[in-house]
């Protein structure tokens, strides 16, 4: 059996099973109890230091050069 076809049947069927195993670990890991607490504090991180509006650079600050 010449090189390519070897790795070709092996990427068909073991690959394909390998892929879909990381696949079904991700879903689980991210999926696992407890991990709320740690996605929810990643999806705050744009609100975190949300206590005054941000400053306001309009037209009346001069540009800078």
């Amino acid at each position: 059996m010449e090189t390519y076809s070897f790795l070709r049947e092996l990427a068909d069927s073991w690959g394909l099973l390998a892929m879909f195993g990381f696949f079904v670990g991700i879903v689980i890991w991210a999926f696992r109890p407890g991990s709320g607490k740690i996605h929810e504090d990643t999806a705050n991180i744009p609100f975190r230091h949300d206590d005054r509006p941000a400053p306001d650079h309009g037209a009346d600050t001069p540009a800078a050069n």
